[in-house]
């Protein structure tokens, strides 16, 4: 089976999963987890403003058992249609990270995954985050631990999740939402490259938190590998679910011991022989997000890495077994060489 850009399967085999914004970080890490898993995999984009290639015109990566959609993800019909035979639907479609951009289209983006997984009679993933619980957060996150969520998106991911349990209720439609930490690896985009390491081959880390506070990190082939487990075992869960994806728990001082092994081998490493280590300037965002709304944005969810919090997988190793997992250090070295910046990791298979 081979896969083009453009191209639609001939006929859809008994695994067929539908990813919703296929080109984002987290979508094509789980098309290509998918697929690698055996799934045929229909990649829905936005339809290409100019040429056929993909996305705006930018090309769409070949992947054997990927067929790419260009079909806007409002138009149900003609997306259903595209994608009869899909048993699963994955949600990994974001707006921009400002609260007015959340406030004006993740209700939108919502309505649109449950109209379409409806239309299929499929079971719709949602990847969560820990904004639900606010800065009053407790150490440890279960599936019931209340959420007390505090600013825009924290209310935001609440509100979302409610109308997903409240769509299920008629039973047309089951849905699962899979928590998880700050997500790192498979591209540009998160705190790793625009803050953390952003100025690694200069010798420098930036912390968003103090060293000695620990918090939840998703490795993102290793959370889309759990997508698909999770979508594997999917009989066994609620009409609406929740499971939580604990990742890696890493503090801020294994960050730069992560990242000063990386800095040692690519020559980055200053005389001294140690990196310089700073604080992210959290004030001078505050002002300057006066202008910028997404630095404003940024600077509100401050209280995420200076408050020690986990998630509790315990739910979802009943359901997969053990979570699939790659070594912290070998998961930092290969998201910088998917950036670009450094040298793959040695391959290595990551555990479970």
């Amino acid at each position: 089976m081979t896969s083009s850009p453009l191209s639609q399967p001939a006929a859809h085999s008994p695994r067929t999963v539908l990813i919703l914004g296929a080109r984002g970080r987290l979508g094509l890490a789980a098309a290509r987890a998918f697929a690698q898993a055996g799934w045929q995999v229909l990649a829905q984009v936005r339809p290409a403003s100019h040429g056929a290639a993909g996305t705006g015109g930018m090309a769409l990566p070949a992947i054997p058992g990927v067929w790419w959609m260009p079909v806007a993800v409002h138009e149900t019909a003609a997306l259903a249609a595209q994608a009869q035979g899909a048993q699963v639907v994955v949600h990994a479609l974001n707006p921009p990270y400002t609260d007015q951009a959340w406030r004006t289209q993740a209700p939108a983006l919502m309505e649109a995954a449950i109209a379409v997984a409806r239309q299929l009679g499929a079971t719709l993933m949602l990847p969560g985050n820990v904004y639900n619980f606010g800065e009053a957060m407790p150490a440890v996150l279960h599936e019931d631990t209340p959420q007390a969520a505090t600013g825009t998106k924290g209310r935001l991911r609440v509100q979302l999740e409610q109308r997903l349990q409240a769509a299920t209720q008629d039973g047309s439609l089951r849905a699962v939402v899979l928590r998880a930490g700050d997500f790192f690896g498979s591209g540009a985009g998160g705190l790793l490259d625009q803050v953390i390491a952003k100025r690694l081959p200069q010798g420098r880390v930036t912390l968003p938190g103090p060293a000695h506070v620990a918090t939840p990190w998703a490795y993102l082939p290793d959370l889309a590998r759990t997508f698909v487990r999770v979508a594997e075992q999917r009989q066994h869960l609620a009409a609406f679910d929740t499971l939580h994806f604990a990742g890696h728990h890493a503090t801020g001082q294994q960050w730069v011991q992560a990242l000063a092994a990386v800095a040692a081998t690519q020559g980055w490493l200053p005389p001294a022989g140690a990196l310089r280590v700073g604080a992210t300037p959290w004030p001078l965002l505050q002002v300057v997000g006066l202008l910028v709304p997404m630095l404003q944005a940024v600077a509100s969810m401050r209280y995420l890495w200076r408050t020690p919090h986990r998630l509790d997988n315990t739910r979802l190793t009943a359901l997969i077994g053990d979570e699939p997992h790659t070594p912290f250090d070998t998961a930092v070295r290969q998201a910088l060489a998917d950036l670009g910046w450094a040298r793959a990791a040695p391959a290595q298979v990551a555990a479970a």
